[in-house]
């Protein structure tokens, strides 16, 4: 079998015509078998690429009958296989990115330095500072003894670095090196450019100093950007191999690592679960910054609210099924959004008020050019895996759309942060409520959790300070709440009809300023349990803008931004995992106003 003849060649040369030059070079290849890449540019020619010796042969004929190109060196090897992929011939700005203008190598070059020169050089130990300009990770796989890395992920990265570097240098003899000298090409120049007076390039990189020298003076092996990764000084392929993930090239001593899982992960890009989880985090609150600056709600737009028609209004005027279904609405209100054309049906044709209904129907109330008030877009996620997310929901942050309220709540912001999937929340905060909240990535996983929060199993624990001090350490309350809401969407103590409820407090600091700071436990899920069961013993919750001291009710239901808080904080949680089935708990760190003496909130007691 032939062996694959691999060649590597540049010239900085002025190249006219470069579409006609492209399409004859593509054809050519194709037809010669080859693979590999050619860069053409009005700067000049950048190529890698391998085949048979006959379309080896064509393809130099070709390129040498170009002006300019007539004596293109090249840098040549052999492998038993095809080290690319497929044949790309691209028309590029530069041949090789630097993004500096003005430099140009075909007019301007910088002195070379033959391989054998600075074989000699070293041999004879002359002080000169060696400088890579590879990338770092081309560095690991081996570099001239003694040689200082520039330290660039990406060449474009080179000129900042070299402004890094020592003045001093600036005076000393510097000789230059990269893969087979193209990059040095353009970095020479703008070093000089800088002030760096004594500078050479190593004339065919690397590869002319193994072709010539072998490699003395050497440490390692050479990375080559095709399948081959790593070239020995006689220029055979090595063993070393890239990280499927990073791209990173690992020599033997990194395969054999236990961190090195093939296609997964390596030496230098291993995470542990907890690096992991902290990178996820990490991205995901940058998603959460840019769903929310600006928030959503920021925009005019039209919105609405559906609803549906009871049985109890079959054949009733639309004017008494909005009273029977949205009751704290007076009826007048209705007649003028009757009026306006702002109640629709289905196909969004205005109502009349009079119009006669029937049972399962639903209709459209429009509202037109709305801007929802603000709120805290500062959802901080705690944790995700393939089930579920949980968030340390800020304050005020309604959870779900509502009253005023459409897109700037929780649901529809971690709808933007996790697109396309939709995650849903497993249960409610209050909108002036902070903490806790676990969320489900699909319905699957919600039907696995939502009803340990159905069944009680699930155990919460909350801080909130009240205002004045129990006399007991630890109390309950166990008075019914009404099912029914009233203004504002508030509840009461409904000891005749309302449902059962149970909560345990604990006293965990008595504050100067007669305010404490308490445990809750709810028991029981009743909406505002814990608020109403402390406003009910007396010691309304702090910063409550609806249950209010004196038992008399407030005028406001959700806070504004910059509003003192509502004291009450959702801080632990332990439930069963809907993945793994294992018992499972998180906590959201504590807010200012639960600071503790001392020292964080005791555990549970």
């Amino acid at each position: 079998m032939s062996p694959i003849i691999n060649i590597a060649a540049y010239k900085f040369v002025a190249l006219p015509e470069l579409r006609s030059l492209r399409a004859r070079l593509l054809s050519l290849c194709k037809q010669g078998g080859l693979k590999g890449t050619i860069l053409l540019s009005a700067e000049g020619i950048n190529l890698f690429v391998a085949g048979v010796q006959a379309g080896i042969d064509r393809l130099l004929a070709e390129l040498r009958r170009q002006p300019g190109l007539e004596d293109l060196s090249l840098k040549i090897s052999e492998t038993a296989h095809q080290p690319f992929n497929k044949m790309l011939v691209r028309i590029k700005r530069e041949i090789i990115a630097f993004g500096v203008p003005g430099i140009d190598p075909a007019r301007h070059p910088s002195p070379k330095l033959a391989a054998k020169e600075l074989k000699r050089w070293l041999d004879e130990g002359r002080p000169v500072t060696l400088l890579d300009t590879r990338n770092n990770y081309e560095v690991k796989l081996g570099t001239f003894q003694n040689a200082l890395p520039i330290g660039v992920d990406h060449f474009r990265d080179f000129p900042e670095a070299v402004r890094r570097l020592p003045s001093q240098m600036k005076d000393q003899p510097l000789v230059m090196f990269c893969t087979g000298g193209i990059r040095c090409e353009k970095a020479g120049p703008f070093m000089e450019r800088e002030g760096f007076k004594n500078i050479f390039q190593l004339d065919g990189g690397i590869l002319k100093y193994f072709e010539e020298c072998g490699g003395a003076h050497y440490n390692g092996e050479c990375f080559v950007f095709d399948q081959r990764v790593g070239l020995d000084p006689s220029l055979q392929e090595t063993e070393s191999t890239q990280c499927f993930r990073c791209q990173t090239p690992l020599n033997e001593a990194d395969q054999g690592d236990p961190r090195h899982v093939p296609g997964q992960s390596c030496p230098y890009c291993f995470k542990t679960p907890a690096e992991q989880m902290a990178l996820t985090i990490a991205r995901r609150h940058e998603a959460v910054r840019r769903a929310t600056t600006p928030l959503p709600g920021s925009q005019p737009r039209e919105n609405y609210k559906s609803i549906n028609v009871p049985q109890d209004c079959a054949g009733a005027t639309l004017l008494e099924a909005l009273c029977r279904v949205v009751k704290q609405v007076p009826s007048a209100y209705w007649e003028e959004e009757c009026r306006r054309g702002l109640v629709v049906d289905a196909g969004r044709a205005p109502m009349a008020s009079t119009h006669t209904v029937r049972a399962g129907e639903r209709y459209r109330h429009l509202f037109p050019n709305v801007t929802e008030p603000e709120v805290n877009g500062g959802i901080e996620i705690l944790h995700e895996d393939e089930a579920l997310i949980v968030v340390n929901k800020p304050a005020p942050l309604p959870m779900h759309a509502g009253g005023r309220f459409y897109r700037n709540t929780l649901r529809h912001l971690l709808g933007l942060v996790y697109h396309p999937q939709r995650p849903y929340p497993a249960h409610r905060l209050d909108a002036n409520t902070t903490g806790i909240v676990l969320v489900t990535r699909t319905q699957h996983f919600a039907g696995r959790l939502q009803p340990q929060f159905a069944r009680g199993t699930v155990e919460k624990q909350y801080l909130v300070r009240v205002q004045g001090q129990p006399p007991e350490e630890v109390f309950q309350c166990d008075a019914p709440i009404s099912a029914e809401s009233g203004e504002l969407g508030s509840r009461t103590v409904d000891v005749d009809s309302g449902l059962k409820a149970h909560t345990q407090f604990r006293v965990l600091q008595r504050n100067a300023d007669g305010t404490a700071l308490l445990e809750a436990r709810p028991l029981t899920g009743r909406t505002h349990q814990i608020r109403i069961h402390l406003w009910h013993l007396g010691f309304p919750v702090a910063g409550d803008p609806v249950y209010l001291p004196g038992k008399k009710i407030g005028d406001t239901q959700t806070l504004a931004v910059g509003d003192a808080p509502l004291c009450l904080h959702a801080w632990k949680i332990q439930f069963v995992h809907p993945l793994t089935r294992q018992p499972a708990e998180f906590t959201a760190p504590p807010p200012a106003w639960a600071a503790f003496r001392g020292a964080r909130p005791p555990g549970p007691g």
